[in-house]
Formats: C-alpha cells, structure tokens, sequence
C-alpha cells in the first residue's frame, strides 16, 4: 500500500512548503488518524504516546481551515501545562504560518502581565498560552474569548495533575458553548474522563496506542543500586565508558536532589552538564535547554518538567537516576529518547526502596525491566544522604497516663487541684442580689458573734 503524504489532506500550498522546508513530508500515525476527525469539525480526544508528532497533529488541520480575524481577537487557543510548551508550540507554529498572515502570540506566567497585555495592541489569531495566565489575560480584559472557534488541549491529563482545573473551567465558561474542542492526552484518566463527560459533546477518540504502552524502539535497562552516592559513582562509569551517550537527559525526582546531583556531576564534568527544574529562571531555562538542543553540552540534569512534550531532538539516552513514584511518569520520561522512528536507550538506577516503584511500572507497560550486573569496578559508597537515613522509631514507647498519680507532673498537678467546697454561695457573703434570705440570716448571725 502507498504511504500517504501531507498533499494528500490538501494542505495549503504555502503550508506545504514550510513543511518541505523542514524534510516533512509523510505523516506519523497520530497525524494520520486525527487530520480528517479533526478536519470533520466534531471534538476530538486523542490517546497517544509522547513523541509521536501530536503537535502537527492538531495544528495541520487547523491551520488548513483558519480565517484572519478582522476585530483581532483569537479565533484558535491553544493550552498547555508548561512555560516551555508554550515556547516551542508558538515556535512551531511561526514557522508554519511563516507565509500566510496568522498573529500568533504565546503567553505564560513569571513574566510582567503588563508587558503581555501590550502583545495585542495589533490583534491575534492564534493565542498559545497556560491556563493561568490565559485567564489572568482574559480577567484583565486584554484578551477576548468570545470569538474563539478551536480550543485545543494539549497534554490534558498533565493539566489535570497540575491543579489546572480550576482555571481551565473558568476559561470554558469564557468561550461560547459552540466551538470544537481537540484535545491530546498521553493518558486517559479518571479525571480526564469527567472532564470530557461534563465539557465536550461526544468526543471521537483516536487511540494511536493504550495508556502506558512503552515506545518499542527504547532499549530498557537498569540497575540495582545501594543508594544515592554509589548511583553518582555509577554514572560516573557510564559516562566515561560508553561513547555513544553524547547527549543524555537524567531525571531526578525532586530539585533538591536534581541540584545535588548536578554539584557533583559538574565537579566530575566540567562544564559539560547543565540544570533545569522549576526554580530556575524562564531564561536560564531556554538558555540551557538550547544549549542542550545544540550539543554545546552533554546533557540536562533535571526533574518531570522536562517529562512532558518538549520535542529535543537526538536524545542518545534518558537515565532514570532515580525511579519516578508515578508509573505513567516512567512512560512519560523515556518518551523523550526514541523519537520520530529513531532508536534510544532508557537506563533506571534502582535501590532498595525504588523495586516496589518498578513492579509498579512493569504492571502498567506489561513488559519488565533487564536488570544489568553492577559493574565490579564501581565503588559502593555507604554514606547515606539526609532522604536515605532511616527514621527513629522507638520500640514499645512508655506510655504516660495523665490520670494516674506518680511523677514530678502529676504531683504538681494534685497540689494545684481544688476542693469543692459546695459552691461560691457558701464560701463568701453574695456580691449581688438574689441570694435567698436564710444565707443573708447565716451571714449577719456569724458578724454578730465576732
């Protein structure tokens, strides 16, 4: 059967040839199977795997079917969970509309709303942004989006593990009922399920594979390792060792521990190592994260900000230096090798405490981890960092019951305790009216004998 190309959905000419431009020629599955729903005009809810081509996948049929907005708001709108998404989806798509008339205008937060708000003194198109500041925008009343005809989500289910709800609902209730809805999901979940049930009107699902289905072109790997400090001495010897990791994404699970990390891999690796986690600036990041693109560095170390989305080209390997505590996670991040028909490697470092993490995963993918022999030449270094150290807990604790007596407490206790001595009435004369005439006898009797 001849495969079929991008001419054949009857893409604009000057579409064509941008993505001739970028030797883009023969669709990937996802785009396959979503350009003629898409194109139908009916919501759409796609299921695919990260690393399939999602973003051309919705932008093509759009594209193909965008009018120029006279009063200059946004007819499209695009969500996406991460500052970075937003970055390379609005690059994605200045590209593509490089030779027709489209305003398109990325927005996320962490910069000045005020400076933002001066992106639409000559009107948009096409609006890519995160939900929070989409929303912000739209308070403010720099934006409009009445006028918006596709909305389209990408990575729902991470917008959802985001805490975005709160905002995506006050943005649908900005938007007229009538419009479509296209929206891409590397996984269906509870969440995403009634949010579709309550929002869109019968989506068609495109299911390109099931949730949590690994890449088949990733060779997986691990290694069983004592604990955080032998994993640097680990992957010291991989680096050094294997020639082919020219370009390696290392994940950790928090910044902290990704911070760590990168001291020591930069005392061992001069310069060739950069970090990217939330706590670094929005410029500090692109300036890394094109460095990494580049290959002026060796790798990225960083946490699952960089797990969603982000299409870096090349990625020789993805090491799990620590093992995600969510599976999908797992999926997720070695989703950033393999790309585009290309083969990858994805190395997890495994202690003690992780092996329940990694049942957790081989459950979801139905595929196990090899497990490699640690190397012999690898120092094991016992010392412990401060998340390995075991609590202190304390073997049939006293238990001290505050009613018994005993102890310098409960005596200080019973000293302080008072007698009743039958009432106020009967300790003093009443300050106020209302006692009853036998006390008032009581008490003149009792001054009389003094």
């Amino acid at each position: 059967m001849e495969k079929l190309t991008f001419a054949d959905f009857d893409l604009p000419v000057k579409i064509l040839d941008v993505l001739a431009d970028l030797e883009l020629f023969e669709p990937t599955p996802i785009q396959e199977k979503s350009l003629k729903p898409i194109l139908s005009g009916r919501d759409v809810m796609g299921i695919a795997q990260t690393g399939t081509g999602k973003t051309l996948a919705y932008l093509l049929p759009v594209l193909k079917t965008w009018k120029y907005s006279k009063t200059g708001n946004p007819t499209v709108l695009v969500l996406v969970p991460t500052r970075e998404l937003v970055v390379q989806v609005t690059e994605i798509l200045e590209k593509l509309t490089e030779n027709i008339t489209a305003r398109v205008i990325g927005i996320y937060g962490g910069k000045n709303i005020n400076t933002q708000k001066l992106l639409f003194n000559d009107g948009c198109d096409i609006l890519v942004g995160t939900p929070g500041r989409v929303m912000d925008l739209s308070i403010d009343n720099a934006i409009s989006l009445k006028e918006v005809q596709k909305l389209i989500i990408d990575e729902f289910d991470e917008m959802l593990n985001l805490g975005f709800r709160p905002q995506l609902t006050h943005i649908f209730e900005m938007m007229k009922e009538k419009r479509q809805n296209i929206l891409f999901s590397a996984t269906m979940t509870e969440a995403v399920d009634e949010m579709l049930d309550v929002y869109f009107a019968s989506p068609v699902e495109i299911s390109l594979a099931k949730s949590g289905t690994p890449l088949e072109k990733i060779e997986q790997t691990a290694y069983k390792v004592e604990n955080f400090n032998t994993k640097i001495n680990l992957l010291e010897h991989l680096l050094k060792n294997d020639t082919d990791m020219s370009k390696v994404l290392i994940f950790a699970n928090n910044k902290k521990h990704a911070d760590l990390l990168f001291t020591k891999i930069d005392e061992l690796f001069p310069e060739q190592f950069d970090v990217i986690h939330s706590n670094k600036s929005q410029n500090y990041r692109l300036k890394a994260m094109k460095s990494f693109e580049n290959e002026e560095i060796r790798g990225l170390i960083t946490t699952d900000v960089m797990a969603r989305g982000l299409d870096i080209s090349n990625i020789t390997h993805v090491i799990n230096f620590e093992t995600p505590d969510i599976p999908e996670q797992y999926i997720h991040r070695i989703g950033r090798t393999g790309r585009a028909d290309k083969e990858g490697k994805a190395i997890t470092f495994v202690t003690k405490k992780e092996e329940p993490l990694v049942l957790d995963i081989e459950l979801l993918m139905d595929k196990d981890l090899k497990f490699n022999e640690f190397p012999e030449e690898v120092e094991i270094n016992p010392k412990k960092i401060a998340a390995e150290e075991d609590q202190v807990i304390m073997k049939n604790p006293v238990q001290v019951k505050l009613n018994e007596g005993g102890g310098a407490f409960h005596e200080k206790k019973a000293k302080n305790t008072k007698e009743n001595w039958g009432g106020p009435s009967k300790r003093k004369a009443p300050k106020k009216f209302g006692a009853n005439r036998a006390q008032q006898k009581a008490i003149s009797k009792s001054k009389r004998k003094k």
